[in-house]
């Protein structure tokens, strides 16, 4: 049997030639990935009416044209990587706009007034529905007494997969009602919601301040599908999460600013609503919120004198609010029955 001597270069040489494989694979994963990001900014984020959708394939088709053909393999690599870098400082000259052609539920943005212990909402939606997309506009003003301030709900939405969800926080001010905060993308006339849009700078963000007859009953009166769960929050500071509510509002209303599936969604915003050193440390369950349920569950922020799995199927509002309906008592029936608010 052969052995090597410190001398002999070759067990070297073998560990060189593996390091530099496993480094340049490394190098092709990293500009791999930022192809695939840089394709998708130019899909989603080029404005359509002015620059054909053909360029994102064409950016592809030069990276893999490149990849096969430039030689040495460290000019390809450049050239790839200077192309990504390129797109991606346009990308970042994207700003967000306030005035566009908004779909009519989200043409207006709510903004707050505080005085003292009175906080005053305007444009408050409270859509009176026919259809999904048929309804009639109406925007309320909302006066609230912080001194009614009670209780904070979580209705979370789930429509179509187990895995995720859309959360609306819901304050109950006794006396002066209940008000949602929703938080949403908020597409122009035409445009659709797109999973990997939401990824790029394809939607503004918009916290939707509305009634629970309109932002709740629409989920489960009108679109079909969708199932709505609600709970009862346990340990929060409610004056201080709903004044941080009011401040996002305001600062929305002033300066927009963009919708993203991960770093700026439904579910970050809600945590975002505390402060820093308040917020729970960052969960996978934040981001396949489907199981947010679950999550509150296990750290006791909802009501866990039944198992988690009868909890959550008494906590199926659908047939609650299917019933009521129109009846101006819409918030108070479907909220009988549910644990911690009887």
């Amino acid at each position: 049997m052969r052995t090597f001597a410190m001398s002999d270069p070759k067990p070297s040489r073998l560990i060189t030639r593996i390091f530099s494989w496993i480094v340049s694979a490394f190098t092709w994963l990293i500009l791999l990935i930022g192809v695939l990001w840089a394709f998708g900014a130019l899909w989603f984020d080029l404005p359509k009416a002015v620059i054909p959708h053909a360029v994102a394939p064409v950016f592809f088709g030069v990276v893999v044209l490149a990849a096969i053909l430039v030689r040495p393999r460290w000019r390809a690599k450049l050239g790839i990587a200077i192309g990504v870098i390129l797109v991606m400082i346009w990308w970042f000259t994207l700003q967000p706009k306030q005035h566009r052609d908004w779909k009519q539920e989200v043409a207006l943005t709510a903004h707050a007034d505080v005085e003292g212990d009175i906080v005053t909402f305007h444009n408050v939606r409270n859509l009176e529905y026919r259809t999904v997309e048929d309804f009639t506009p109406h925007y309320d003003v909302r006066r609230l007494d912080l001194r009614n301030l009670r209780a904070l709900d979580l209705f979370i939405t789930y429509w179509g997969s187990p895995y995720m969800a859309h959360p609306i926080a819901s304050y109950d001010f006794g006396p002066d009602g209940h008000i949602c905060f929703s938080i949403e993308t908020r597409p122009e006339k035409g445009e659709g919601y797109s999973a990997l849009g939401g990824l790029y700078r394809q939607f503004e963000q918009i916290y939707v301040v509305a009634d629970e007859c309109d932002v709740i009953r629409v989920r489960t009166n009108y679109r079909k599908g969708e199932d709505v769960y609600l709970y009862r929050l346990n340990g929060p500071k409610l004056k201080e999460s709903f004044m941080e509510y009011v401040r996002s509002v305001n600062e929305l209303h002033e300066t927009p600013r963009w919708y993203n599936a991960i770093t700026n969604n439904c579910t970050t915003g809600i945590r975002h609503q505390r402060a820093v050193e308040e917020r729970k440390p960052f969960d996978w369950r934040m981001l396949v919120n489907g199981f947010g349920d679950e999550m509150l569950y296990e750290e006791s922020a909802i009501d866990r004198a039944l198992p988690f799995a009868e909890f959550k199927k008494i906590s199926h509002i659908n047939p609650k609010a299917n019933a009521a309906d129109k009846d101006p008592d819409f918030s108070e029936k479907i909220r009988v029955g549910l644990p911690a608010m009887r």
